[in-house]
């Protein structure tokens, strides 16, 4: 995908069915990222770019948080409970969020490959 932008489109994990995911590239956006959120709408995710670390301080709700390098591929998943500091991810270039065990669910881990629809 070329220039990163804030909004909706779908996310692929390697072939799969797509999955909604919510883009915050600018920094208002990725700033603000789940705060203030009971939940993700529709079971999506959160993609926060460019992002290497993340913090869950002030949200009520765990997540599962996807590390990922600069060609969309896992490097590591984390699940992170309310009022926790993440660590950065050295290659991490992006990171994707989404209610915890969805990660699990989705069938996401080390090593597998994403894929950002392009917009309609």
């Amino acid at each position: 995908m070329g220039r990163w932008r804030d909004g909706e489109t779908t996310l692929r994990i390697e072939d799969g069915a797509p999955i909604p995911v919510e883009i915050a590239a600018s920094y208002r956006a990725r700033t603000r990222g789940l705060l203030g959120r009971d939940g993700l709408d529709g079971g999506g995710a959160l993609l926060l770019t460019p992002a290497s670390s993340v913090h869950t301080l002030g949200m009520r709700f765990a997540i599962d948080v996807a590390y990922l390098d600069r060609r969309l591929r896992v490097l590591a998943v984390r699940t992170m409970p309310p009022g926790r500091l993440g660590r950065p991810r050295l290659r991490a270039r992006h990171v994707l969020e989404a209610e915890a065990g969805a990660m699990a669910a989705w069938g996401l881990r080390p090593g597998v490959s994403l894929r950002v629809d392009p917009k309609p």
